[in-house]
């Protein structure tokens, strides 16, 4: 059987699953499968983390798995939010090794001030996008769009739990960024970002309006913005 041929099989066999399963409890490739019938050989997944903290950068992640990607690895691709420290950080390790392609992208603090969340992160992806090493031809989105790339796109709704690739993405930003914020912890010891990551926990916002923002604050942000600043 030529390789081609094996290929086709198992992506009509994977498809075939997919129809049976509908929306099951792990991400499928069911949409980078339907792409691939298309012609699309190279699709990326994009997801972001960082939205709603009160400090630090947005990051996003951007995957592209190889075609019908198989092995015990896959079970360990979930939305990130739903998995351990430990089970992200071995996720990412299989990744780098399996993904065809896979890069983050970052807007600062001061990105999101000064364009507000929503562009701060699609610039975030742009990044991502940018420096990857293979060019995709289509891209899954968890629920955002990119008007500013013309690459194709498709938006999917709660994407990083239902898509393979974006849920992918999803880890490789949440690595990224725990990354970050531990490292900004050591610069800011006060506020404790390495355990909250600067999500407004209580024990953050103690802090924070005891002492008032730090240079990596979103100032926009509530209740940042009612506080002032270190002197």
């Amino acid at each position: 059987m030529w390789a081609g041929q094996s290929l086709y099989r198992g992506l009509q066999d994977t498809m075939a699953k997919c129809r049976k399963a509908g929306r099951s409890q792990a991400p499928t490739v069911c949409e980078e499968v339907a792409l691939l019938g298309q012609g699309y050989h190279f699709v990326a997944g994009l997801d972001e983390v960082g939205r709603g903290p009160l400090a630090g950068p947005v990051v996003a992640g951007v995957v592209i798995l190889p075609p019908n990607p198989k092995g015990k690895w896959r079970r360990l691709i979930r939305d990130s939010k739903q998995l351990t420290h430990a089970q992200r950080e071995r996720a990412l390790s299989y990744l780098q090794e399996e993904a065809l392609a896979l890069e983050v992208g970052i807007s600062s603090n001061e990105e999101v001030d000064e364009f507000g969340i929503v562009d701060a992160t699609r610039t975030a992806m742009q990044r991502a996008l940018n420096s990857l090493a293979i060019l995709p031809q289509f891209l899954l989105l968890d629920a955002i769009s990119l008007p500013r790339v013309s690459i194709p796109q498709k938006s999917i709704v709660h994407g990083d739990a239902l898509c393979l690739s974006i849920a992918a993405a999803s880890i490789v930003a949440k690595v990224a960024r725990d990354r970050i914020m531990e490292e900004q912890d050591s610069l800011y010891p006060s506020y404790g970002f390495a355990s909250h990551k600067g999500y407004a926990t209580e024990r953050h916002l103690r802090v924070l309006k005891a002492k008032g923002p730090c240079p990596i604050h979103r100032r926009s942000f509530a209740p940042v913005k009612d506080w002032e600043p270190i002197q």
